[in-house]
């Protein structure tokens, strides 16, 4: 008897807290997805509202994580999501931020990518295009820019990179097995900052490289930001200290010195540690 050849279940992951219009517009490209995954869960924290949003699309779930209160549980989220994506039968995750259009053969190629090299230890990251403000998103092709400080090989080529730091969580793929085999983001980790840098050491620490996807392109619809993103400051800083209690450097440097630069925080050698100035 000749065995067929199925494709791997493929289910997207998108963890959400508010960025309502987002999330309805991230949707709408899941929907258009010449190849779209088997199923699409989101995670909702303390958002209630994300239930109504999410209602009219098909092969999509809203899990909740309560109690989030004053700092997101950002990696408790995306556990749970992963965790709710296995116990349906997922072969492959693919993690999705709330800001992040999929193109439309995000999923082909990241399904492709995992088909042939499923067997490594790989990270799938695909480019990423931050978009201006009032975008049409009718046509993301024309508006295809990906971020230059990461790889944008052509579409169905896989890059593989040693260079860990560069992972980011916005896009991402990864098969079930290799997931286990990471264990998940850690939890301690609450609020804004550091804990996808976290998982990309956890990856490290088992033998993983990054795979950069071509072809597998997200679209980042603007919102405003600060830079620094002084309004974290607090998240910022709790995180930092505990990646530096767990793998021996700081991590989001640039922030650490950019607000060590207005003041806010200062370093002291002598307890290696920073501390805070701002009332």
């Amino acid at each position: 008897m000749t065995s067929v050849c199925r494709p791997p279940k493929i289910v997207a992951i998108t963890i959400v807290s508010g960025r309502h219009d987002h999330l309805a517009r991230q949707l709408d490209g899941v929907r258009a997805a010449t190849t779209p995954p088997a199923e699409h869960i989101i995670v909702a924290m303390d958002d209630a509202a994300v239930h109504d949003i999410a209602a009219p699309y098909p092969s999509t779930r809203v899990v909740d994580v309560e109690g989030a209160g004053k700092h997101l549980p950002l990696a408790q989220a995306r556990n749970l999501g992963a965790q709710t994506a296995i116990d349906a039968g997922a072969e492959q995750l693919i993690f999705l931020d709330v800001d992040c259009v999929p193109g439309p053969a995000l999923f082909r190629w990241y399904g492709a990518a995992a088909d042939r090299t499923g067997g490594e230890r790989l990270l799938y990251c695909g480019p990423v295009t931050y978009l201006p403000p009032q975008a049409d998103l009718s046509d993301l092709e024309a508006l295809t820019n990906p971020h230059a400080a990461r790889p944008n090989p052509a579409a169905g080529d896989i890059v593989r990179d040693d260079e860990m730091t560069l992972f980011w969580s916005l896009s991402f793929a990864l098969t079930v097995a290799n997931w286990q085999l990471i264990g998940g983001f850690e939890t301690t980790y609450e609020g804004y900052g550091g804990e996808d840098t976290d998982f990309a050491m956890s990856a490290a620490a088992n033998d993983f490289r990054i795979a950069w996807v071509g072809g597998a392109h997200a679209y980042h619809q603007y919102h405003p930001v600060s830079s620094p993103p002084v309004e974290h400051l607090d998240d910022i800083l709790r995180n930092a200290r505990i990646f530096h209690a767990r793998w021996g450097w700081w991590p989001m440097q640039g922030w650490l010195d950019a607000f060590r630069d207005q003041g806010l925080i200062a370093f002291d050698a002598g307890s290696d540690d920073w501390i805070t100035r701002h009332p």
